[in-house]
């Protein structure tokens, strides 16, 4: 059975076909965050360690770390990236104890994490790019680390799985020639988004099952990518995923947090309350308001995803006696996870 093995200096996270599906968090990342990216340059790490701790807390099993900004005092990332990436390993790692996933497209940032990084982190990644194999391969062999690999090459992504398929095959075999075991490989099949393509979920699964079965490989992707473009994206996320686990897939690296409720929409939910009449409670609080009327919380919290994801867990059983699916239904006083009451140390009965 294929086992992909990451881990921090003191906890191990395995992948694979009969294990509990790996959440990689990926909120630690830059891009399309214009505040995090501001705040990274001028040497602001708070909203890093708030992202650290919400993701775990939510059940990330891995946190993706990723330091792709862009410094307006310098555009060169080469020279600005591998220093911020060390600096924010560090510190994420003095935060948290999951394992880490070193994510750049600059070859040394990658080193640098790899450098700063105690345990077996998960390097991101790799793909069919000539260049990019010459690189990237020789460092998961220096390190002994697994690494992702992402199905596209010289000549970009196609839009035909079995081209994707190939490209991976591809990496598969030159990693063998490294001397990188195939359980060490974790493929990245390159999710379309379905509002493109409305083929786009059908390929990944039949791709997944195909690198599982042909390859022996386990199975990543960005998660929100097939939901990218079309409205209630959370709608569709909650069953792509237990679809993709129910194909093979095996990780994902996608957002596990459901982000605190705005102050606006709270306000302009309270005022839409007032004017319909409704007589509330003058000491009721925000939290209590935002769950009476199904806006959230006013904390960070499990999203959605992460809800479907442990169903997934308990039905394809990798939650051995519903342990995970209980404790997560459980309230606990504060437990922001709490959705309902269950009895420890079994399932509920219907």
């Amino acid at each position: 059975m294929t086992r992909t093995i990451v881990e921090s200096a003191t906890k191990s996270v395995v992948i694979g076909f009969d294990q509990p599906f790996c959440v990689i968090g990926e909120r630690i990342n830059p891009t399309g965050r214009k505040k995090l990216a501001a705040e990274l340059e001028a040497g602001d790490f708070s909203t890093v360690e708030k992202d650290a701790l919400a993701q775990v807390a939510a059940g990330a099993s891995v946190l993706d770390i990723n330091a792709g900004v862009v410094y307006n005092s310098n555009p060169n990332p080469n020279e600005t990236e591998p220093p911020l990436m060390r600096r924010i390993v560090e510190l994420v790692q003095g935060l948290v104890d999951v394992p880490l996933c070193i994510d750049s497209s600059v070859p040394a940032a990658l080193q640098a994490g790899l450098e700063a990084a105690r345990g077996r982190p998960l390097l991101n990644s790799v793909t069919g790019e000539e260049e990019r194999l010459e690189y990237v391969l020789p460092l998961v062999k220096k390190y002994n680390v697994p690494v992702v690999a992402i199905s596209n090459d010289d000549s970009g992504i196609s839009e035909d799985p079995d081209v994707r398929f190939e490209v991976a095959r591809k990496i598969v075999q030159r990693a063998a020639d490294f001397g990188i075991p195939a359980h060490d490989i974790v493929v990245d099949p390159l999710v379309m988004p379905v509002g493109a393509m409305a083929t786009a979920g059908l390929q990944v699964f039949a791709l997944v099952r195909r690198l599982r079965e042909e390859l022996g490989v386990n199975t990543t992707c960005g998660a929100s990518n097939v939901s990218f473009g079309l409205p209630n994206r959370h709608g569709v996320n909650n069953a792509f995923l237990p679809m993709a686990i129910g194909a093979g897939m095996t990780s994902a690296i996608m957002n596990p947090v459901a982000l605190p409720v705005a102050p606006s929409k709270i306000a302009e939910k309270r005022a839409e309350v007032a004017a319909a009449g409704l007589i509330l409670p003058e000491d009721m609080d925000d939290e209590t308001f935002c769950r009476l009327f199904g806006l959230g919380s006013t904390r960070p919290m499990a999203g959605k995803e992460m809800e479907a994801i442990r169903a997934a867990n308990l039905l394809m059983n990798n939650d051995p006696a519903g342990g995970e699916w209980i404790r997560f239904n459980r309230p606990a006083g504060g437990d922001s996870e709490g959705r309902r009451a269950a009895r420890p140390g079994g399932r509920r009965r219907g």
